[in-house]
């Protein structure tokens, strides 16, 4: 506030303002009614209010002081010895400052926008120490207010693509998400994709979106392997990991990632290993594309093989994908399921084979024959970690057949279904599996 020192014949302004340790007051004389000295007394009471000699150094600089608002600021202006229009200036300017500072401040942070899809990261249990919970039962909103140190490192909005347990994740979710991921990451406004999922098919999600998003900004998806209302639950830290890799801007370019349990795994690589354990995901035969500890990433590589924007699949026009399905392979196999699954519509099989994607002669002759007839017949492994080879215990050349090279099953399907939705030669498919 500012106050009349009436004891002398000039009257002179007495500037008292609070600060962190109690009032202080100067005097200073007062100048003509014209404007001149203004900047001078703006900045006596401007610096009263603020840290330091910060006038002049722009909104970043400006920190109010313990914590005063605009009614406090305001007063520290009001003298009646100030001319009316000199008062309003001063008090326009003051309040300016205040909304450029919060202004400045949001500008710095990243915009994240946060798709959710369901799964165990969004269930609920009727108990924190109970096991048995239903997935899907809260909503995007509630995840973001349940996580506000995330609001820190990005400004966040959320959407409700689906809200569901990822065992029943399907194509339609799967190409509404993609063609909202494209039209996001094409707005210059938005520069990361968060997405939450279940994590029973989150590798087949994330690697279909690898092979489908266009842009390199990060999209990074997360999960949990414990209810929100757990004793324990790990989807929040998961959840502010997930947003702190998609705001930086070193994750661009590193394909579709994964974040978990402090872990970053490339879209290409994970696979989950455990059916409760937290730690589930490992990324066995290519390692982790970085670590990210309570938003602090690093990061060690770049994505195995093509990815987003150097993918050349597209979704332009595809209003469904075509069925392939998987085979598992175990003692004693004939080729029965081999004839249901062509006989149901499948365009494509892939073997999830013994070893190095072998099946029993029975079955071998069985695939074979439908690979004659125009069904892409690809090779997989059953066992969790290694590569399938051409032409190694199998002659794929004489049987018309694809080997999965690193691929799992599961990602061998989707990416053989994307490589169906155009005639290719089988050489061609082959050379998908070599570069994907």
């Amino acid at each position: 506030m500012t106050r009349i020192n009436r004891s002398r014949r000039k009257r002179t302004l007495v500037h008292c303002f609070v600060s962190e340790t109690g009032i202080a007051s100067f005097p200073r004389k007062r100048e003509s009614s014209t404007g001149v000295g203004t900047a001078n007394s703006f900045k006596s009471v401007l610096g009263s209010r603020f840290r330091g000699n910060d006038i002049g150094k722009g909104p970043s600089a400006v920190t109010p002081l313990g914590g005063l608002g605009i009614a406090e600021t305001m007063k520290s202006v009001w003298c009646p010895t100030f001319d009316n229009r000199i008062r309003t200036l001063l008090v326009v300017l003051i309040l300016a400052s205040l909304v450029a500072t919060s202004a400045f401040a949001a500008d710095k942070l990243p915009n994240v926008v946060v798709l959710a899809t369901g799964g165990t990261i969004a269930g609920a249990a009727a108990s924190d120490v109970q096991a048995a919970y239903t997935s899907g039962q809260v909503g995007v909103e509630q995840l973001l207010a349940a996580v506000p140190q995330a609001k820190k490192l990005a400004v966040m909005r959320g959407e409700q693509i689906s809200n569901i347990g990822s065992q029943d994740m399907n194509d339609e979710v799967w190409l509404k998400l993609a063609h909202r991921i494209n039209e996001l990451t094409a707005m210059p406004d938005v520069d990361g994709i968060v997405i939450t999922h279940g994590t029973d098919t989150i590798e087949e999600s994330a690697y279909f979106l690898n092979l489908v998003v266009r842009s390199k900004k990060p999209v990074v998806l997360t999960a949990a392997m414990r209810p929100s209302t757990a004793l324990s639950a790990d989807g929040p830290l998961n959840f502010y990991n997930a947003v702190a890799v998609a705001a930086n801007k070193d994750a661009a370019g590193r394909g579709v990632l994964v974040v978990a349990n402090d872990w970053i795994h490339g879209a290409a690589s994970l696979t989950k290993t455990s059916t409760t354990a937290v730690q589930t995901f490992l990324s066995p035969l290519s390692g982790l594309i970085g670590t990210v500890a309570y938003g602090e990433a690093e990061f060690y590589r770049g994505p195995v093989g093509r990815s987003t924007a150097d993918s050349e699949f597209s979704l332009d026009g595809v209003a469904a994908l075509p069925r392939v399905d998987i085979i598992m392979a175990h003692e004693n196999m004939d080729g029965k399921l081999i004839e249901a699954a062509v006989a149901a519509g499948a365009k494509g099989i892939v073997i999830a084979g013994v070893g190095n994607g072998n099946m029993t002669q029975t079955a071998l002759d069985s695939l074979a024959a439908q690979a004659k007839k125009g069904i892409v017949c690809v090779r997989s492994s059953r066992v969790a970690t290694g590569r399938v080879g051409r032409n190694v215990e199998v002659n794929d050349d004489k049987l018309d057949l694809v080997a999965s090279d690193a691929l799992n099953p599961q990602k061998a399907r989707v990416l053989l279904r994307l490589a169906l939705l155009k005639h290719r030669s089988l050489a061609d498919v082959q050379r998908l599996f070599r570069e994907y």
